[in-house]
């Protein structure tokens, strides 16, 4: 495993660092994969609050038991959208130590950032005054946020205090999105190292490409996987510090860590960046709706699956019209007793204020509602339900 070096303290991090929102669901299968990819050489493992409602945090902490914890360094975030007082971010702070079972977390961000206002809050709450007592007393090793805006409310939050790292998305496809290309090498030039989050865009760089971008892929002498392309445009640039996947079973972790054991910085060649500039070509044309499935819109209120929405609705274009009414139905419910339509959406907003892609979820729902369901779709599904037996 390659790492690299942390200059702002000297922390020697795997450069594929572990993140887990996408954990199995089973908690044999997920200790099991978090322990693997320690022995296999990864140190950085990300979490957060908001995670699986706090599970995701009690999962981590049950997984470094036994001796793992002194060989990891622990990421975790404090929800400023969440936070209303000083007296909540204790709470959920203390919390979050208990869950994870340690006594200091290596690496504190403020989760979600998306513009220079919810910095100003927590500094004018006091905060950012109790989490640097935090680090004095050592509870916080590192302290820095995680980004999903403009580029000009990252340049203006990362000059705004001595950070001790940042995150923020960054793939191929996103590099002229939210912090872009300039973000990331602005951070660098300041010393501030830069961990990455959705290099495969939440798996849409992996699953169900359009065929144009896997005949481009194919057509390059090294034959690699899409997520093998993904990391390595990453991992290419000297400015990242740690690539963080979300793996859910041993045979991702074996992928990425193979690609890992040679990702250097600045080893791309020429030929290798054209296919890259094609491929984002394709997927650009294709591409209707940017979400990538992280889930920070859920749950509806009112039962709308919004990234299984925006999923088969893309797929509609990517894979010219391939089956996508039929996934459309099978992943929405349509054969069950709950469906998750766009239809259902009574356009209340809850879910935009928290889409770090600042998707307009309203808007895109309706399209999706139009193009996916139609006239007939409800009685057709309510045909296919008495069919079944279906209540």
């Amino acid at each position: 495993m390659l790492t690299r070096t942390n200059i702002k303290n000297g922390d020697e991090l795997s450069i594929l660092g572990f993140g887990c929102l996408r954990l199995p669901s089973n908690e044999t299968e997920a200790i099991s994969l978090i322990r693997s990819a320690i022995e296999q050489g990864i140190n950085y493992f990300d979490t957060a609050y908001v995670y699986q409602a706090g599970k995701n945090e009690v999962l981590l902490g049950k997984a470094l038991t036994d001796g793992y914890r002194e060989r990891v360094k622990i990421a975790t975030k404090l929800p400023p959208y969440m936070v209303n007082s000083l007296n909540r971010a204790v709470k959920i702070f203390e919390t979050q130590l208990d869950s994870l079972r340690t006594e200091c977390i290596d690496y504190y961000l403020l989760h979600m950032l998306t513009d220079k206002a919810m910095f100003d809050k927590m500094v004018s709450l006091g905060v950012m005054e109790w989490l640097e007592e935090e680090k004095k007393k050592g509870t916080i090793k590192n302290l820095g946020f995680s980004f999903h805006g403009s580029k000009i409310d990252f340049e203006m939050i990362v000059k705004s205090y001595d950070w001790d790292f940042c995150q923020i998305q960054y793939n191929y496809m996103d590099e002229y999105n939210q912090a872009e290309r300039s973000g990331l090498e602005l951070a660098y030039s300041l010393n501030i190292p830069v961990i990455i989050m959705e290099p495969l865009r939440g798996g849409k760089l992996v699953t169900n490409l359009p065929e144009e971008v896997i005949s481009a892929f194919n057509d390059f002498d090294e034959k690699r996987s899409p997520a093998e392309w993904a990391l390595r445009w990453v991992w290419n640039h000297k400015e990242v510090t740690v690539v963080l996947s979300g793996m859910n079973a041993e045979s991702q972790l074996a992928e990425n860590i193979d690609t890992a054991q040679s990702a250097h910085a600045g080893s791309l060649s020429f030929e290798e960046l054209r296919v890259y500039d094609e491929v984002k070509k394709i997927m650009a044309e294709k591409t209707k709706i940017p979400c990538t499935a992280c889930g920070y819109c859920m749950p509806c209120p009112h039962g709308v699956n919004i990234p299984g929405c925006f999923s088969a609705y893309n797929d509609k274009y990517l894979l010219s019209g391939k089956r996508f009414r039929w996934k459309y139905v099978q992943t929405l419910g349509g054969f069950s007793s709950k469906s998750a339509f766009a239809s259902q959406c009574v356009e209340c907003g809850k879910c935009e204020v928290h889409c770090p892609q600042k998707i307009e979820i309203r808007k895109e729902l309706k399209n999706v509602s139009k193009e996916m369901e139609g006239i007939l779709f409800r009685p057709i599904i309510k045909i296919a339900r008495k069919m079944l037996r279906i209540k």
